[in-house]
C-alpha cells in the first residue's frame, strides 16, 4: 500500500495483478480506492501470464504488480519490456519472494519498486509483522519514507498524509540476526525440494501428482513446495492429516470470486488457470530443517493414498 501510495495512485486508477495470490495483494490497491485488474496465471509457475497484461493495459492503468508465488519470480524479462513500452511502473510483490533470483537478478530489483513480508512463516520471518520496501529510485524512497511516518519529514512537521508503518525495534533486531543466514537457509530448502521432487518421480506418482515446475533460469527458494494433485486433492489432505502430515492449500478461492471483490463484475471462468490452480494446488511441508527420512515418509503416506 505504501509503494502504491507513492506512486499517488487512488482512485480511478488501475492496478493489473494476478487473482491467485493472498488478499492483501488486492486489498493494498482497493484500500487506496483504485481497481484491480485480474489477469490470469501462468499454469506452470503459477505465477502472472504476462501475454495476458498488454490487453489489459488502459489509459487508467498506474501500475503492474505481479506477484512471484511460493518463491519462484514471474517472467521478469518480458515485464520489464511491457513496462517500458507503456511507461506503466512495475511493483514487485514479493513477500514469499526474498532473495529468489530470475536470471541472476533478484526478486524485488527488477521494478520502480518491491514489496517483502517479514510475517514469521516467511523465509526470513521475524517475530511478528514487518515488511521492507526495496528500491533503486532515491526519490521514490525519501516519499516511502515520508509516507510511513505519517506523511512527516520529521516528528510535528508534516507534508502530506501518512501512515504508522513504521518496523518497530524488536522486529529489527530478531531480523538482524537471521538475515545473514537467510541465503543458507533458501538453499537447503531448494535443495529438500528436488528430493521431493525426485521422490515423486521414482515413485512413479506422476499421474496423480505434479512436482513444481522450476524455470531453469530462476532460483526458486521454495518458500512452498506446493504439488498440483489433479484429482481428489482435498481427499489426500485429509489422508496426510491422518497420516500426521501438514498440508496447507495456498489459496482456495481466487481473488475475483471473493465476495468483497463482487463489484468488480468477475465470474466464474474468467481466470480459468487461477481457478484450476485454487482446486488442485496443495502445499506439503519444507523448511531447511526437515530430514530426508521425513519427506521419505511424506511421499509413502502420498503413495499410500494413490494406493487406496
Amino acid at each position: 500500500m505504501l509503494a502504491l501510495m507513492a506512486l499517488d495512485i487512488g482512485n480511478g486508477d488501475e492496478v493489473i495483478t494476478t487473482p491467485f495470490t493472498f488478499f492483501a495483494t488486492g486489498a493494498a490497491i482497493t484500500r487506496l480506492g483504485a481497481k484491480p485488474v485480474f489477469v490470469d496465471i501462468d499454469r506452470a509457475t503459477y505465477n502472472i501470464d504476462v501475454k495476458s497484461i498488454p490487453a489489459a493495459l488502459t489509459s487508467c492503468t498506474k501500475a503492474i504488480m505481479p506477484v512471484h508465488l511460493y518463491g519462484q519470480c514471474a517472467e521478469m524479462d518480458a515485464l520489464v519490456e511491457i513496462s517500458k513500452n507503456s511507461g506503466v511502473p512495475i511493483i514487485e510483490d514479493a513477500a514469499q519472494a526474498i532473495g529468489a533470483e530470475d536470471r541472476g537478478r533478484r526478486a524485488g530489483s527488477f521494478g520502480l519498486a518491491g514489496t517483502l513480508s517479514f510475517y514469521p512463516t516467511k523465509n526470513l520471518g521475524g517475530a511478528g509483522d514487518g515488511g521492507m520496501i526495496t528500491t533503486s529510485d532515491d526519490t521514490f524512497a525519501d516519499r516511502v519514507r515520508r509516507l510511513r511516518t505519517h506523511g512527516g519529514a520529521n516528528e510535528y512537521e508534516h507534508e502530506e498524509v501518512g501512515v504508522n508503518s513504521r518496523l518497530d525495534e524488536l522486529q529489527a533486531a530478531v531480523l538482524g540476526v537471521k538475515f545473514p543466514h537467510l541465503d543458507s537457509w533458501s538453499d537447503e530448502r531448494a535443495k529438500r525440494a528436488a528430493f521431493y521432487s525426485e521422490l515423486l518421480a521414482s515413485s512413479d506418482l506422476s499421474f496423480a501428482v505434479v512436482p513444481p515446475f522450476v524455470r531453469p533460469e530462476s532460483r526458486h527458494i521454495f518458500h512452498q513446495y506446493v504439488i498440483r494433485v489433479p484429482q481428489h486433492r482435498d481427499r489426500l489432505a485429509e489422508h496426510l492429516k491422518g497420516k500426521g502430515v501438514g498440508t496447507k492449500v495456498y489459496y482456495p478461492i481466487p481473488l475475483h470470486l471473493q465476495k468483497c471483490f463482487a463489484y468488480l463484475g468477475y465470474k466464474q471462468g474468467d481466470f480459468p488457470e487461477s481457478e484450476s490452480a485454487a482446486l488442485e494446488t496443495l502445499a506439503i511441508p519444507v523448511y531447511p530443517e526437515l530430514t530426508e527420512d521425513e519427506q521419505r515418509y511424506v511421499v509413502d503416506s502420498i503413495k499410500s493414498f494413490v494406493a487406496d
